[in-house]
């Protein structure tokens, strides 16, 4: 099977689609000559033509409003914003238009539109282009959210996106883009709302996504050699959550650690957290939940600053030993 990154994984799924649906297109600043921010659309244009891909002036509002409107008369558009971040110029189409729109419509109007958001820190990129957003957006009825972790999730994940009749956010972290992984040459897909075991363990839970299940793999890896058997939860999919792959997790470990990039406050760490005290698995647990999440300030320009904002591999295994010891 061969490797690629994740960034030619999201370039593939886009390419594949838009070669099997001429409804497909993409829209956004810079995605054409330039290849996109992160070059994930490199030579797309090439291929499809200023038709399918769509440059436009600098206004997150009008990519996404366009997209709605071209989704709710038949189109299936990808939008893409240079960063998270400007998600929020948009979110009156987003939040008041797609997300409602098949609700209001009893059911008569769909929305298969995708937003992909280049998010999260690492990159110097301060504090208006470092955000991860995605907690905040979990918080729109009608809209689903996805972060995958690797190129095979990725590109599967995508897939679905693209294909859904509702508004997906698909959440990618710029740290991701180099880092590679094996993915099918054969077209395959992976449903949404459907979590995986990226580590299987014994003695705690893990349930985190995008970057931090890398940074959780590590752990995972590291522990195992003196014993602590760590389970690592990839949620994949944020809205809709599997809850039952959390449960049933929980139950078999009886610990739980959520890991995030997000701010701790208001952060999804919560929703995992209240899926098992109102489950079974609440009477599972031998020791209290706990969560890791980025620290309630914005993203520091300095690097070491930048650093400490965030889980780093030594906050999860502190955290993880002090759960399995009973010492939090």
């Amino acid at each position: 099977m061969p490797e690629i990154t994740y960034r030619e994984a999201i370039h593939d799924a886009m390419v594949e689609e838009m070669r099997r649906d001429e409804n497909v297109f993409l829209i956004g600043e810079d995605i054409g000559t330039y290849g996109g921010a992160f070059g994930v659309s490199a030579g797309m244009l090439a291929e499809f033509g200023p038709e399918r891909v769509r440059e436009t002036p600098i206004s997150e509002l009008a990519i996404v409003g366009a997209a709605a409107g071209a989704a709710m008369v038949g189109m299936k558009p990808i939008a893409e914003l240079m960063f998270m971040d400007f998600v929020l110029l948009a979110l009156e189409p987003l939040m008041n238009q797609a997300a409602k729109a098949r609700y209001m419509f009893g059911g008569k109007a769909t929305v298969p539109m995708v937003v992909r958001l280049p998010g999260g820190s690492g990159t110097g990129a301060a504090a208006q282009h470092s955000q991860s957003l995605e907690s905040m957006l979990m918080n729109i009825p009608g809209i689903k959210v996805v972060a995958p972790s690797t190129a095979y999730d990725a590109k599967g994940l995508l897939l679905s996106a693209i294909r859904d009749p509702n508004p997906v956010c698909f959440v990618e972290h710029k740290l991701l883009y180099k880092v590679k992984g094996e993915v099918p040459e054969d077209e395959y897909t992976i449903p949404l709302g459907v979590a995986d075991i990226k580590h299987a363990g014994e003695d705690i839970t893990v349930v985190t996504s995008g970057i931090m299940v890398q940074k959780s793999l590590a752990v995972a890896s590291k522990l195992s050699q003196e014993g602590i058997s760590v389970e690592v939860l990839d949620l994949r999919t944020l809205r809709p959550m599997d809850e039952q792959a959390i449960i049933k997790s929980v139950k078999k470990t009886g610990r739980l650690l959520v890991v995030h990039e997000a701010v701790q406050t208001g952060g999804w760490a919560g929703e995992v957290m209240a899926v098992v005290s109102s489950s079974e698995a609440f009477d599972y647990l031998d020791a209290p939940m706990r969560r890791l999440a980025g620290k309630d300030v914005p993203i520091p320009y300095n690097r070491f600053l930048e650093a400490a904002a965030v889980p780093q591999e030594a906050d999860i295994e502190a955290e993880i030993r002090a759960i399995v010891s009973n010492k939090y």
